[in-house]
């Protein structure tokens, strides 16, 4: 047996569905039946697009985590989701999709800011860790004990 939760939400209809009489042509069809009016519904369908998210955890998380290198674009993208969201429930549509892909494109330049940064940081910890290891094999072989001389 299969269950659906289905979220029904209200929406406000712009023009109830008008009834347009519209007259047929004059002819006896097959039914012989006479000239008549046939009454055509006419539907309005409004199509309600969600408004850009606003990426709040997204910008949560590149401040958090990325605080050393590029906490201005961390913090300037979780403001700009704030304002985004806050928008967004004053039903201001065209504001907070403004905002929200603001703090998108912050959020993506602190990402790959932060990734680019991380590369490197793991790079030069690769090269340290060779260069180490190549000091220890040149050192010399010494079996005898240091006598504070």
């Amino acid at each position: 047996m299969w269950v659906f939760d289905a979220e029904l939400r209200p929406v406000k209809a712009v023009n109830p569905p008008a009834y347009v009489s519209v007259q047929v042509m004059p002819s006896d069809g097959p039914s012989g039946e006479p000239e008549a009016f046939v009454l055509v519904q006419h539907t309005n369908v409004n199509i309600i697009t969600e408004p850009r998210k606003d990426n709040i955890i997204w910008s949560l998380l590149c401040f958090v985590y990325s605080y050393p290198c590029c906490c201005c674009f961390g913090l300037a993208a979780l403001i700009y989701s704030i304002k985004a969201r806050d928008l967004k429930m004053a039903r201001d549509l065209a504001r907070a999709r403004r905002h929200g892909s603001t703090a998108r494109k912050l959020n993506i330049a602190a990402t790959v800011l932060f990734a680019i940064l991380f590369l490197i940081f793991i790079a030069r910890g690769i090269i340290n860790a060779a260069m180490v290891a190549s000091v220890i094999k040149e050192m010399p072989n010494s079996n005898h004990q240091y006598n504070g001389n």
